[in-house]
């Protein structure tokens, strides 16, 4: 198999690496979640300033289907796909090649929420549980900001300073 690429449009920027290009047909949204109360072999959850686990849904950027939008953000060189995969166990890998505005020499894949990462969002909005965590939102405007591009995606619910713990 040839080089294979990701469109990365949130945490996925890798700062120095990668074409800045956009992706038509997508909009970019905060909208989906985690639940912070599960604990997922392999994943992680996240803890307050206070060192407690709250009982929170944690939410993370989208790219959202929408027709008449599109979407800035960096397509980079990915070795394995398997790997980034189970990274992005909230979202689906598609292939958007074709909506891409930029040629980048192989098929380019982005990563669209699952449905149950979306109900999760909606769920914790609804009780007004739903939070991102500053730290996220601050490395993806530093990401964007290194390849000169705006970051104009606000999350419609709390930022909170939250500490993220890997589980092994």
């Amino acid at each position: 198999m040839g080089a294979a690429f990701v469109f990365g449009y949130g945490s996925l920027l890798r700062s120095g690496r990668g074409v800045p290009c956009r992706l038509h047909g997508h909009r970019r949204r905060f909208g989906v979640a985690m639940d912070n109360r599960r604990t997922i072999p392999g994943y992680k959850y996240f803890l307050d300033p206070a060192g407690r686990r709250p009982a929170v849904y944690v939410a993370f950027l989208d790219a959202v289907p929408d027709p008449a939008a599109s979407m800035t953000g960096v397509a980079f060189e990915v070795a394995d796909l398997a790997t980034l995969d189970a990274r992005e166990r909230n979202y689906a890998r598609v292939d958007v090649t074709a909506a891409l505005d930029a040629d980048v020499g192989g098929p380019v894949w982005a990563y669209r929420g699952l449905s149950q990462a979306r109900e999760r969002y909606s769920a914790g909005v609804r009780a007004g549980t739903a939070v991102v965590s500053r730290a996220y939102v601050d490395g993806v405007r530093e990401g964007f900001a290194a390849f000169g591009l705006p970051f104009d995606t606000e999350p419609e619910v709390p930022v909170v300073d939250l500490e993220l713990v890997p589980v092994p």
